[in-house]
């Protein structure tokens, strides 16, 4: 099997999305501890709360529910790949990290061309650049975690009962799940006013989001966004 095809393969995987993301976990677990140290108002990325508050109700909190959401996460890598041969390459995280970063940059491009204005629905970043970090590093892995897994994976399962061709199930399950992704945004008390323009640009960055996971995995999605995010809050594309 050429290389790239079995990078390809590999990288797919749930066990590579699942160690690739450990990084990203340890990351934003540890940096958002750090943020709220001194902070009046906690900071948190609403979508990591979400699995949290779901995890509390089974009894668990702090350090257990974490623990109990990487073994999860563990757990289901393992059930889903027991049958597979996935070989573990250390340069095959380097370029899922390096391929992940290359999307980031063609996402924003693309998105932001066809929303009209660079960045024009990126809401203005609202705190220090360390606390910024943290919460971009947590969108990745939550938000892809919550939207890309859950919401646009179980809608996958949903309608490929539902439709016979894989084609019209992966397009519709990326268009409803992408609307949805945008439309969390102005949900509940913490959310934004809405505005078209910022809609339309999460919904091309949820329907770019869509697109990766559904054809690359868990682990480039949440990095892409992750990347995409730093990069944003960095000054890095603009």
């Amino acid at each position: 099997m050429p290389s790239w095809h079995a990078y390809h393969r590999a990288t797919r995987s749930a066990t590579y999305g699942f160690l690739s993301a450990l990084p990203l976990f340890v990351l934003y677990e540890t940096m958002i501890v750090l943020v709220n140290l001194d902070a009046t108002r906690p900071v948190r990325v609403e979508a990591g709360v979400w699995i949290k508050e779901l995890l509390m109700m089974t009894g668990a909190s702090g350090g257990l529910g974490l623990a109990l959401l990487v073994v999860g996460g563990g757990g289901a890598a393992y059930l889903l790949d027991r049958h597979r041969d996935i070989p573990l390459r250390s340069r095959y995280f380097v370029g899922l990290v390096g391929e992940s970063a290359a999307y980031a940059v063609g996402v924003a491009l693309v998105v932001s061309s066809a929303v009209g204005v660079l960045f024009a629905a990126i809401p203005p970043a609202d705190g220090a650049l360390w606390t910024q970090l943290a919460l971009s590093i947590g969108a990745g892995l939550y938000e892809e975690l919550v939207f890309r897994v859950l919401l646009v994976g179980g809608l996958f399962l949903l309608f490929r009962a539902l439709m016979e061709t894989s084609t019209r199930v992966y397009l519709v399950a990326a268009l409803l799940g992408a609307a949805l992704f945008s439309g969390a945004h102005y949900v509940g008390p913490l959310g934004d006013p809405f505005a078209l323009p910022s809609f339309a640009f999460r919904f091309l960055f949820g329907l770019a989001l869509n697109a990766l996971f559904l054809a690359r995995g868990f682990g480039v999605a949440a990095w892409t966004h992750a990347l995409y995010d730093v990069m944003v809050v960095t000054g890095m594309l603009g």
